[in-house]
Order: C-alpha cells, then structure tokens, then sequence
C-alpha cells in the first residue's frame, strides 16, 4: 500500500501558527506526561491519530533541506518503531513467565490494576472518562457492557433526572416536562432522494439533534444532508433500493463477519439487478487480500456501482486503511463509508475534505449500558444525489422523523432500536407474568410498576397510531430544552484521551486471555483463541475469540454469552466470513470453517465478540477476564446448571 500511499497523499505540510502549535504541544505533552521518553510516540503530518491519515500535528519535517519524499518517509519510519515498540512493551511486560491453568491463581483486581498501570501509564491520563462515568452513568457498576456499538446521545443520569411517571395510564407529560431521552420515531412515506432534495422543515427536536451530531461528527451541513431511518438494517436496504443500479453495476462490499444490515443490502442490490462482491480475509490475521480487492475495484468498466467501506470490523476490530476509499473513487465508485463501528470522536481522523465519501451511515443509541433503542443516520453527499432514484418500494421502508413522546410509555426502552423492524415493536413486552424482570440488550434492567404492565400495553398501539398536528408539535417543541450530554461527555474527553483508553484495555485484554491454559493437558490446549489482530497499537476496540474445553472442542459462543449474561457481562456473538486459505495454510480451511445453524452452503467461524466503548473501563476487561477463566474448571457448565435448579429458577437450556 506504500505505493498508494505516496500517490495520494504525498503534499507539504500545512502552515502551522504559534498558537495551534502550542496548543497541539500542550495536547501532546498532556496525554503523554507518564511516559518513559523513549516510549513517547513521535508525530507526523502525515499521519492521522491512529497512523492512517494525513492529521496536522508536531513533526521534524520543518529541518532545512529536507525534501518532501524524504519526510514521508521519515515519519513513516517514526510510526512503525513508535507501533513496533508498543506492541514488544506490552507483550513482554504484561505476565511475561505466568500461565494461569485456574481461576482462583489470577491476580486481584487491585494487584492486575497496578501491573496494568506500571506497562500503561498514560491511562492515568484518562481519569477524566471514570468521573463521568462514576456520577452519570452509575448504572454500570453492576453491570458489563460488551454489547454496544455506536454513539450514545444520553447519560443515565439525564435520564433519571428526566423520568417523569403519570399518575394514571390515560394521563399525558406536560410538554414543559418532556426530555429528549423521551422522543419518539415517527414513520413517514418519502424516498431518500426527495428527502435530500426537498429540504423540509424538520420539527425542532429533531433539527437540534441533527445539529449535534453533525457537529461532533465533523460533517458539514452544506455538504451533507442526514436522513434518520428506523435502524441501521433499514438505512443499508433503503440506500440499496434507492441506489441507481445500472446494467453490469456492481455492489463490492468489505465485510470480515455477516451482519444483518449487509445481508438486507445484498437481497435487494440482486433483486435490482446488481452484480454482488465481497473483499476477501486472508487466514490467519484475517487481513483483506490486497491483490484480489485492487483488482475488483481497478476492473476497466465504465460503470463501476456502490462500495461498501468500513473503516473499522466491528467483530475483529481491524482497521482498514482509508487509501481503500481513495483507490475506489478514482475508478468511478460511488463510496459508502459504515461509520457505525467507530467511536464518537473517530470521526476527527477522517479527513472529510480529502476522501469524501457520497453515503454515510451512522448509528445512535439512547444511552450507553442502559437503553439501546435509538435510530440510524444516513448521510447524503448533496452532489452525489444524482446517483439516486426515486422508488415507491423505498417510501416505504422506514424514513422516520424524531417528534418528542407526547406521553410516558415504556417503548423502546428494552429493545434494541438499532436492529428491530418496524413490524416488531408492539410485541417487545410479551414477557411471562411471572418474571421479575425482562432482558435488555445489555443484560437485566428492572421492570417497575409490573401490576400496571398489562393496562401499558394495551395503549401502546394508541399510543403509536394517534395523530400528530404541526400545532400541538410546536407547542411541546416550544418548551423543549434540547440536551444531549452523551453527546457532550464524547467531546469533552476528545479523541487522544478515547483512543488511548481504549487502546490499553483492549490490548491488555487479548494478552491476558492468551495467558489462560488448561491444566495437565497432555496436548497443552490454550483456553482462548483470538481471531484478527492481536496486541496492535492500532487495532480496534472490537475482539472476537472463542473459548475451547481441555480436549480443545469449541463451546458454542451462545452458551458463553447466556452464562455471561447471568454473571453480569452482556457480550454478543458473530459469524465471522469470506475467509481465504491460502498457501501453507490451505489445509487449515477443513478444521477451521463450520457450516453455518440453517444453511449448509454458508461456511465460517461463529465466536464470541466484545465491543468497547469509550465509558469501558478498565475494570469491566478484569471481570470478563475472570469469567472467561472460570472455563478452565472442566465441570464449570455443569455446576451453573446445578446452581440454577437450586435456587428454583426454571431451567434454561444451554
């Protein structure tokens, strides 16, 4: 890729002023106070935070003399050492001569706390996210979250401050009392190409969220326009439908796992007539096969069609580089990027003005750990509308506006917004009587005033059919004050701080479960196996693993995911795919791939995966890590089987 790298991307430097340069030093010299000089990293223009993209920032290129291809190659250089040493630093540091074949020989939560500071000492410097999370999201002391992808727009706190009950089912909120944690999605029949084109007035509420969010993503309103869809399943099939599908267009997408969201795109990309494709992953990193995706996207065609980009897998947490993007628009692609794994300030690395993508899809939730229901955004390139077409089928798939709740109702507040149809929503409450409370997303959450349950839900068709009137909007919009301090707590922690947090979590947790092995086994089987990258200074907050028994068989990941959730820790599982054996290992593919429950024809690896977000901490990795250890007791499954019959809850298969 250093070729395509040079190509695009070779240019001088940016003028600095005094100012930005002592404010940069500042930044700099703040986040990396606790490091050992030779461990501090080294900065480039050329490189954005994580190494990929051009990003303004302190470097040596100002020396006389020095040429332009000189420097990029210099800083180039800087960058490998700097990712070189983190990943030496961290693998020989962290538990160099310990294997622990036991749950109880791990160390203590206090003790893995301070080993974890003495080999990552700026982590001290991202006390300021632990506050936050201490006093507004206080929820999460109980409980931990793997589970969440995207950004989250409320704090539980504004929640609790915000929730109001009526005294009866039929009374109403004044609007004086309504808060955004309570707004509500409305569909509507429109095709994205109007939608873009027609630039109607949106009710307040969703305008100031719209603003928000543009503004912490870094997306230009004159650029852009964003169009809220019911989830980011809805916002992949309706750019599919609205998308200008000519003859011999193609649909290329870079996928290392199946997603829904992909599959609904791909369904309706063939039914339109598109020639569908997908990026290939080479075993074992599971890295994207160069030579086969250049010369997918550098094809000599003239219609070329839709590609598909994530910056990030959600399940492996590999980073792709941008140069991907750049190579597909010079060859007459039209650029989708799924920013929906990426964190709420990533944005910031994503230069806007150099690769700008036609279609951007964004996903929000309402609160982090405690309300996954929310809504997709998808952004539209205004000079890209050409590439949509108006479709009756697309008017119908779920545009939605954001209106205030006109009413207190439990809607949405256990369900994941970002993944239901619209066909599901009023069956999220049918739950047995008896239970005392109903899984969320995210694990457990409490069901108050059960007796009064069923009279809720009986309402809640009304409550979606009633009639909305632009008077009765404006007048609840008129005393609305417009909130978002998820929104704020992501920007005032910024990207350096995030990005350090997570990268120290994340990596001290793939060395720490690569440290659990099974005692006196003759075959010397390790716990866990870790799929994609390992410890990486670059790698993602995402980790997809699987956890084998002591005669190395797989157990099947939704079995972890149900024990952990009965321990407190909401984690999910994939199907990771597209696969490419190649070469020495060709004869892995047979022992590695699996048929997939309920299509024989479809080939992968099903896993475990983990997603951290920026409000993870560090103590939530050490209870996973201890629950993961917990397997190496070869009668574990059983005894919670036990356990549970014990204490009189119904059985549940597992």
């Amino acid at each position: 890729m250093l070729p395509l790298f040079e190509k695009y991307f070779k240019r001088r430097p940016p003028k600095e002023t005094s100012s930005s340069k002592e404010e940069t030093e500042n930044n700099i010299n703040r986040n990396t106070a606790d490091m050992p000089p030779e461990n501090k990293p080294k900065y480039s223009y050329y490189n954005c935070f994580h190494g990929c993209l051009a990003k303004p920032s302190l470097t040596q290129i100002q020396q006389i003399g020095e040429t332009t291809t000189g420097t990029t190659a210099a800083a180039t250089t800087t960058t490998r050492t700097t990712r070189s040493n983190f990943s030496k630093t961290t693998t020989s540091s962290l538990y160099p001569s310990n294997q622990f074949t036991n749950h109880e020989s791990l160390p203590s939560m206090s003790d893995a706390f301070s080993i974890f500071l003495s080999v990552f000492p700026q982590y001290n410097g991202t006390q300021t996210a632990d506050l936050i999370r201490q006093r507004q999201y206080c929820h999460l002391s109980a409980h931990a979250c793997f589970d969440y992808s995207g950004i989250g727009l409320f704090s539980q706190a504004q929640m609790d401050s915000d929730f109001v009950t009526p005294s009866t089912s039929t009374d109403t909120i004044p609007p004086s009392r309504i808060k955004p944690p309570f707004f509500e999605i409305a569909y509507k029949s429109a095709s994205l190409r109007s939608q873009v084109q027609s630039r109607i007035k949106d009710t307040t509420l969703e305008a100031e969220i719209r603003k928000r969010i543009m503004k912490l993503l870094s997306i230009s309103d004159d650029e852009y326009s964003m169009v809220c869809t019911a989830n980011r399943t809805t916002a992949f099939r309706l750019l599919a439908e609205s998308y200008t599908f000519n003859p011999n267009n193609k649909l290329l997408t870079v996928y290392d796992y199946e997603s829904e969201a992909v599959t609904a795109m791909t369904e309706t990309s063939r039914k339109k007539g598109a020639d569908v494709a997908t990026a290939n992953f080479t075993w074992p990193g599971l890295r994207i096969n160069s030579t086969k995706l250049r010369k997918k996207l550098t094809q000599r065609k003239k219609k070329k069609g839709l590609f598909v980009f994530p910056l990030i897998s959600k399940m492996t947490g590999t980073r792709y580089p941008y140069l991907w993007m750049k190579l597909a628009q010079d060859h007459g692609w039209h650029i989708a990027l799924d920013a929906c794994a990426l964190g709420p300030k990533e944005m910031d690395t994503f230069g806007l003005s150099l690769i700008q993508p036609d279609f951007i899809i964004c996903n929000f939730f309402k609160v982090f750990g405690g309300n996954p229901s929310g809504f997709a955004g998808l952004f539209v390139k205004k000079s890209s509308c050409d590439a949509l077409e108006r479709s009756s089928i697309a008017r119908s798939i779920g545009i939605v506006n954001i209106v205030p709740a006109r009413r207190f109702s439990y809607i949405g507040d256990d369900y994941s917004g970002t993944d239901l149809e619209p066909s599901q929503f009023l069956n999220m409450r049918n739950e047995e009587e008896d239970m005392e409370t109903t899984s969320s997303f995210s694990g457990p959450i409490v069901t108050q005033n059960r007796e009064n349950m069923s009279q809720e839900i009986g309402d809640v068709s009304k409550i979606l059919e009633e009639e909305r009137t632009p008077e009765i909007d404006r007048e609840e919009e008129a005393a609305m004050e417009i909130e978002c301090h998820g929104l704020d707590h992501a920007n005032t922690l910024g990207l350096v701080l995030i990005s350090t947090r997570l990268r120290c979590i994340t990596n001290w947790l793939v060395v720490a479960l690569s440290k659990l092995r099974h005692p006196n086994s003759t075959t010397g089987y390790y716990l866990v196996r870790i799929y994609g990258p390992r410890v990486k200074f670059d790698r993602g907050p995402g980790l997809a693993f699987n956890v084998f028994d002591w005669k190395g068989e797989k157990i099947d990941p939704s079995l972890v995911q149900k024990l952990g959730d009965r321990s407190g820790i909401s984690l999910s599982c994939g199907f990771l795919k597209n696969i490419l054996f190649e070469n020495v290992y060709e004869g892995d593919e047979k022992n590695v791939l699996e048929k997939k429950e309920g299509d024989e024809n479809d080939v992968g690896i099903s896993v475990v995966n983990v997603s951290f977000g920026f409000l993870s901490s560090f103590e939530d990795a050490y209870k996973l890590w201890v629950f993961i250890a917990k397997f190496l007791d070869a009668d574990f499954v059983e005894k919670e089987k036990w356990r549970y019959m014990a204490l009189n809850q119904k059985m549940v298969e597992i």
